[in-house]
């Protein structure tokens, strides 16, 4: 029996395609999800710039979260930050495969859809607002909550890092049958056969 994941990430074009139909299955968000999706199992939190902000109090994640390598740093070095958000961390998940050349490269995407595969055993895992695999856009929603550096050559150098760490992590997982959802099939990788485009759903 098919076991459906759908992760939800923060690229403007694809995000709302989520909202296109009912989705039946194990919901994950990434940093900040883009609208209210009802029963998230977690949302995914890979980078230092996210905690910061929720330690200021400048930004809410409500729910449960699964935290990355920086984030697990992050705690345990800033005072207080336990006790007050404890009972939200739903775990740590420190796995950096083999071609991810560093916790920096492995964004919270990445982060997101390797933990479905690999600690959630998801058969089918459909991804919404990965934009950058299909875009040569790094624009986040998250964008409207945390001021990030969106100018050209860091994003030549974010898409440069980020998008073949995409297809080796297909490769990782052949048993698993990967949805990508954007509104049209042009993507900028090479991907393997478990990986399917729809369009505009």
């Amino acid at each position: 029996m098919a076991k459906v994941i759908h992760v939800i990430g923060n690229g403007p074009l694809g995000a709302p395609l989520y909202n296109k139909s009912p989705r039946k299955g194990l919901k994950l968000g990434c940093n900040v999800l883009p609208f209210a999706v009802d029963n998230v199992y977690g949302t995914v939190i890979a980078d230092f710039k996210m905690m910061k902000a929720i330690t200021a109090g400048e930004l809410t994640v409500p729910g449960d979260w699964i935290l990355g390598f920086r984030p697990k740093l992050w705690s345990e070095r800033t005072a207080g930050f336990l006790m007050k958000f404890g009972i939200q961390i739903k775990e740590f998940y420190l796995t950096l495969p083999k071609y991810a050349p560093t916790y920096t490269d492995f964004n919270c995407g990445h982060l997101a859809v390797h933990y479905a595969c690999n600690k959630l055993k998801g058969t089918e895992v459909h991804m919404y607002g990965f934009d950058s695999i299909f875009e040569f856009d790094m624009r986040s929603t998250t964008d409207f909550v945390i001021e990030s550096d969106r100018g050209s050559q860091n994003t030549l150098r974010l898409a440069d890092n980020w998008r073949p760490i995409w297809t080796q992590m297909f490769k990782e997982f052949p048993e698993i049958d990967f949805k990508l959802h954007h509104n049209h099939k042009n993507i900028r990788i090479p991907v393997p056969d478990n990986v399917e485009i729809i369009v505009g759903q």
